[in-house]
């Protein structure tokens, strides 16, 4: 999932502050399942700008919204007219939810609550950890189902770095080396010859180099000629 943190309040209030009517929107997608955006954490959140504005001698008005997913137009146009009342919209989702509400609202200004991180697993009540890059070309295959490119701090392709010691991560000391996960794995799998071969220099142009990407499912695509007069 899109792991996200909540920026600091100071931070948020400085960037509504031009704003009279701020329209706090939540997202019951992948931030709600981390604890950070979903609709209980809109209600701190736009409580606590309340507080602060009071203190600041504001007259502001803080509405509260949580809506399926940010990154779905059918979902974001359900909030159409409460947006148009707001003179700005505060997203609790991740960066793809503040790109696309203001892409499907047009004139309505969205501004983000959160910094997107990173793609991660829940590893335990509490604790998300990165566990994909989302680079375009993933090799898994290759290294026993463990992400050098997420998990290495290097990101090297071909073993581990030298600074690596007893299993752990040279960059910082309180992480495994990936690598010495590689390899643990690929021995337990009988698998341990395989990374003998060199992996070739990385095509990155499935990654962000190439642009900003989209994938296209053709079979759920809808005919837009489906169902009218030829």
């Amino acid at each position: 999932m899109i792991i996200a943190d909540r920026k600091p309040i100071d931070d948020i209030y400085a960037m509504i502050k031009p704003f009279d009517k701020v329209l706090v929107v939540g997202c019951g997608g992948c931030v709600t399942v981390c604890l950070t955006g979903g609709e209980r954490s809109v209600a701190v959140l736009a409580e606590q700008l309340r507080l602060k504005d009071n203190l600041e001698g504001g007259g502001r008005t803080f509405d509260e919204v949580t809506i399926t997913r940010q990154c779905d137009a059918e979902y974001v146009e359900t909030i159409r007219a409460r947006a148009a009342e707001a003179d700005v919209l505060l997203s609790m989702a991740c960066g793809v939810g503040v790109n696309y509400m203001t892409e499907v609202l047009g004139d309505c200004i969205t501004l983000p609550a959160m910094d997107t991180n990173c793609l991660a697993a829940n590893i335990r009540a509490g604790e998300w950890a990165e566990r994909c890059a989302a680079c375009g070309n993933c090799m898994l295959e290759q290294t026993g189902g463990i992400c050098p490119i997420a998990r290495c701090s290097k990101s090297l392709m071909n073993g581990p770095c030298g600074g690596t010691q007893d299993g752990r991560c040279e960059v910082n000391p309180d992480l495994d080396c990936a690598w010495a996960k590689i390899v643990d794995r690929m021995d337990k799998l009988g698998r341990l010859d395989e990374l003998t071969e060199l992996s070739p220099p990385r095509d990155w142009s499935a990654a962000r180099h190439g642009g900003p990407r989209r994938m296209i499912v053709e079979e759920a695509l809808m005919d837009e000629d489906e169902g009218t007069d030829a």
